[in-house]
């Protein structure tokens, strides 16, 4: 079974500073519909305005991930980080027992443009911790990229969550497959450009939820950038 959720149907928050649209419920944006899907709790595409960002917060027994699709984006952390996110890497970050961090467009003249992706943990009460890793582009065209997975398979990024997150770039006659393993369920978001998902089409900011198949089907992409959720019930 596939559901198709389209990008005009999320949640949407402009705050001036940041623009953010919600695939699943979070903060003011409240749809028991779209309450998350198995262990993927949220997706959010954030925009921050130059000079501005988020102060620091905290969270706990969270893996969050960031993608930054344009900018880069400042990250400082409790645990001692202070990195700088640019398109192409990966950043993970579990929260465990507690971490607070902090996030920033320091550019005068850039949006930074990325999508804050949030899973719930496989265990709680960890120490927090940190990584990052950069993804070539090469190693996405025309091909799913494994970029996040629960023992770091293939030089992903490890996370303490029943998921496997896969980037990919497709473009004209490109395609890929991937198997789902019985009582596994799928989620693709597409980033930007166009998309057939088993057959069905997707613009920017879509995504499907596939349930009960055995395989994922990606092909007749036109500059698009996918991310695909491999993901436990």
């Amino acid at each position: 079974m596939l559901t198709v959720r389209r990008s005009q149907d999320r949640g949407h928050a402009d705050h001036g500073w940041l623009e953010s649209y919600h695939s699943f419920s979070f903060a003011g944006y409240y749809d028991p519909r779209h309450m998350g899907f198995g262990p993927l709790r949220v997706i959010n595409e954030d925009r921050i305005a130059p000079g501005t960002g988020f102060g620091t917060h905290g969270h706990r027994d969270m893996e969050i991930i960031s993608y930054v699709l344009s900018g880069e984006l400042a990250h400082k952390d409790t645990m001692g980080n202070v990195k700088g996110i640019p398109p192409g890497d990966v950043q993970r970050m579990s929260a465990g027992t507690g971490v607070q961090h902090s996030e920033f467009n320091h550019a005068k003249d850039q949006v930074t443009h990325f999508l804050q992706i949030w899973l719930e943990p496989d265990v709680q009460g960890i120490a927090p911790s940190y990584e990052q890793k950069s993804f070539p582009e090469e190693d996405k065209r025309g091909r799913l990229r494994l970029v996040a997975a629960p023992q770091g398979d293939d030089g992903a990024v490890r996370i303490h969550a029943d998921a496997r997150v896969y980037a990919g770039l497709f473009d004209g006659a490109e395609s890929a497959e991937l198997a789902l393993s019985p009582g596994r369920k799928a989620y693709v978001h597409l980033v930007r450009g166009a998309l057939e998902v088993n057959g069905q089409a997707l613009a920017s900011g879509d995504a499907v939820a596939l349930e009960g198949e055995s395989q994922l089907r990606l092909a007749n992409g036109r500059q698009a950038e996918v991310l695909v959720f491999d993901l436990g019930g």
